[in-house]
C-alpha cells in the first residue's frame, strides 16, 4: 500500500567547428554493437584531459534517475491491459513494486471495475514519486559528490578566492537541456555555486541584487567566505544558449532561437545587475560579469572572455571545442598550459596564445579551469550519445515551479520556472507549459508540475509561510489554467524544503484526491 502523505484541494570567432556527425550504420553492426564500437572508439580518441571515471559515474546517474521516469509510461500501458481481470490491483501492486519501487493508490485501482483506470492520475502519482526517489537519494548519497562540505566544493572554494572570486552566481536559462549546467556541462560542485534558472538566462536585477548585498553583509559581518577587506569580487555568470544541429529551430525559445539575441540579451542583464550595484552602493563595486554560452547539441562552451577592465564582446568568443582539437595531441600538462594560454591570448588579437596583460589573471584561470572541465564534458556526449544527443529538443520530465531544486542537475529532466509569485514568473511559466502540451497533453497525458519553495529553519515560521507559498502558487495555477486543471491535464504537487539542513524536500500537498489516507 502506499505510504501515508499530506495532501490539499567573436572580433570574429575562430573558424566555427562543424556539429558532429553520426558514423554510418554498417549493415552488419546491430544498434547495440553500434553503440559499443562508437563508444571504444571514443574511448582511445578521447582528450589527455578528460575525466573517464567521472564521465562513466555521471552517465551511471543519469541513467539511473531518467529511467526511474521513463519506466512509468510501459507500465501504466500493461496495467491497462489488465485492468478488467478479476485480480487487477494484486497484478498492478506486483508490477509497481517490481518495476517502480513503490505501490500504488488502492483507491483508483479498486474504482477501475466501475470506471476506466485513471491513467492521467496515475501518471502524476508515479511520476512524483519517482521525483521524491530522486529527491531522498540526492541528499542521502550525494551522487554527484558536490554537496557543501564535500572534498570536491572546498577545494573549488578556495581555487575560486585563489582566482579573486568570493562568491560564483550563475544564471542558466530554464530550458531542461542546461539542467545540468553546473554538474556536468561545467563540472562544477554543486555546493559551491549560487544557480537560478530563468527564461533566456534573463534573471531578476533586483533580487540578485539583494542576494549580493546579503553575500557582502556575510563578508563585513561573518568574515564568510572571506573578509569584506580582502581584493575579491562577486561573479555573476549567465549561460545562454544555441543549437549547432539546428540553429533556427532548437535555440532559446525565450529568444526566437536567435543566437545572437540570446547572447545579446545575457549580456545586457549582466550589465544592468552591475550598473545597478554600483549606482546604490559605489563605483568600482566588487562584481564582475562572465558570458558563457552552450551548445544544447554536444555540451561545448564557448566563452565570451572579457577584457582585463571587464568589457565583454558578445561577438568575439572562446569556442571549446576548437582547445580541444589544438590540446588534444598533448601531453596532459602541456595540454592545460596550453588551454591557459589560449584563453590569456584570447583577447591579444593575434591569437598566439601570448599573455599580454589583456585577460585578468584570475578570470582567466577560471575560465580555463571552466573550459578544462568542459572537455570532459565533450567526451562525455562523444562516448554516450555519439557526439551529439539524440533529442535536440525538449524531453523534460517534469516543470519545477518557485524557488529550490538544489537535486536536479541532469539534462531534460526539468523545465525550471523560478519565481516567487506566478504573477511574476507567468512567461516563464508560460513556455513550460506550451513545451508540455507538446511532450504530454497530446498523447493524453497530464503535465506534472512541482511546486516548491525552500526556506530557512533557523528563521521562526519560515516553514507555514513556505507551505502558503505553495498553496498561493497553487491556487494561481488553478485559476491561470483552469482547463487543463478540470480535465486532469495538470497536475500539481507541493513541496517545501530547509536549506539549512541536508534534507530531501517534504510533500505538504497534491492535485491528486483519494478517499482515504495517503497520497500525494
Amino acid at each position: 500500500m502506499p505510504r501515508p502523505r499530506r495532501y490539499g484541494s567573436a572580433e570574429r570567432p575562430l573558424a566555427p567547428t562543424a556539429p558532429a556527425r553520426r558514423p554510418a550504420t554498417s549493415p552488419s553492426l546491430s544498434g547495440s554493437a553500434l553503440g559499443r564500437a562508437s563508444r571504444i572508439t571514443a574511448v582511445r580518441n578521447r582528450h589527455p584531459l578528460s575525466d573517464a571515471a567521472a564521465n562513466e559515474r555521471l552517465q551511471a546517474y543519469d541513467s539511473q534517475v531518467k529511467q526511474s521516469f521513463d519506466r512509468i509510461v510501459p507500465v501504466l500501458k500493461r496495467l491497462s491491459a489488465l485492468q478488467h481481470d478479476d485480480d487487477f490491483v494484486e497484478q498492478a501492486q506486483r508490477h509497481a513494486l517490481r518495476e517502480l519501487g513503490h505501490a500504488l493508490p488502492a483507491t483508483i485501482l479498486e474504482s477501475a471495475w466501475v470506471n476506466q483506470l485513471d491513467m492521467r492520475s496515475l501518471f502524476a502519482w508515479c511520476l512524483y514519486e519517482a521525483y521524491e526517489q530522486v529527491s531522498a537519494s540526492f541528499f542521502r548519497d550525494d551522487p554527484l559528490q558536490g554537496q557543501e562540505g564535500s572534498e570536491s566544493a572546498e577545494a573549488f572554494n578556495a581555487f575560486l578566492l585563489s582566482c579573486g572570486f568570493h562568491l560564483l552566481d550563475v544564471s542558466p536559462c530554464a530550458d531542461g537541456r542546461l539542467a545540468h549546467a553546473i554538474a556536468y556541462a561545467l563540472r562544477l560542485p554543486f555546493g559551491s555555486v549560487r544557480r537560478r534558472p530563468h527564461a533566456g538566462a534573463m534573471f531578476d536585477v533586483e533580487n540578485t541584487v539583494d542576494r549580493w548585498v546579503r553575500t557582502e553583509h556575510l563578508r563585513y559581518r561573518e568574515a564568510r567566505p572571506n573578509g569584506a577587506h580582502e581584493p575579491t569580487r562577486y561573479l555573476k555568470v549567465v549561460v545562454y544558449h544555441f543549437s549547432s544541429r539546428d540553429p533556427r529551430h532548437e535555440g532559446c525559445a525565450a529568444h526566437g532561437s536567435n543566437d545572437s539575441a540570446a547572447a545579446a540579451g545575457g549580456l545586457l542583464r549582466l550589465q544592468e545587475f552591475q550598473q545597478a550595484v554600483e549606482n546604490s552602493f559605489c563605483c568600482g563595486a566588487s562584481v564582475d560579469l562572465l558570458l558563457v554560452g552552450l551548445d544544447t547539441d554536444t555540451d561545448a562552451i564557448r566563452v565570451h572572455v572579457p577584457d582585463v577592465s571587464g568589457h565583454t564582446d558578445q561577438e568575439r568568443w572562446l569556442d571549446a571545442l576548437d582547445v580541444y582539437s589544438a590540446t588534444q595531441d598533448l601531453p596532459a600538462e602541456a595540454a592545460r598550459d596550453r588551454v591557459l594560454a589560449l584563453v590569456l591570448g584570447a583577447r591579444s588579437g593575434n591569437g598566439d596564445g601570448v599573455p599580454d596583460g589583456a585577460v585578468d589573471p584570475g578570470m582567466g584561470r577560471l575560465i580555463a579551469r571552466l573550459i578544462e572541465h568542459n572537455i570532459s564534458q565533450i567526451d562525455f556526449v562523444r562516448t554516450y550519445h555519439d557526439g551529439a544527443y539524440a533529442d535536440a529538443g525538449h524531453a523534460e520530465r517534469f516543470i519545477g515551479v518557485g524557488i529550490g531544486f538544489k537535486e536536479i542537475h541532469l539534462r531534460n529532466l526539468t523545465y525550471f520556472a523560478h519565481m516567487d509569485t506566478v504573477e511574476e514568473g507567468a512567461a516563464d511559466l508560460d513556455v513550460g507549459v506550451k513545451i508540455f502540451k507538446g511532450l504530454n497533453v497530446s498523447r493524453g497525458l497530464p503535465i506534472p508540475v512541482v511546486i516548491r519553495f525552500d526556506y530557512h529553519g533557523s528563521v521562526p515560521g519560515a516553514r507555514e509561510r513556505a507551505v502558503l507559498y505553495c498553496q498561493r502558487t497553487d491556487d494561481a495555477i488553478r485559476n491561470r489554467y483552469p482547463d487543463l486543471m478540470g480535465s486532469g491535464l495538470l497536475h500539481t504537487l507541493l513541496s517545501v524544503r530547509d536549506r539549512d539542513r541536508h534534507v530531501p524536500a517534504e510533500t505538504v500537498g497534491s492535485s491528486i484526491k483519494l478517499e482515504q489516507a495517503g497520497g500525494h
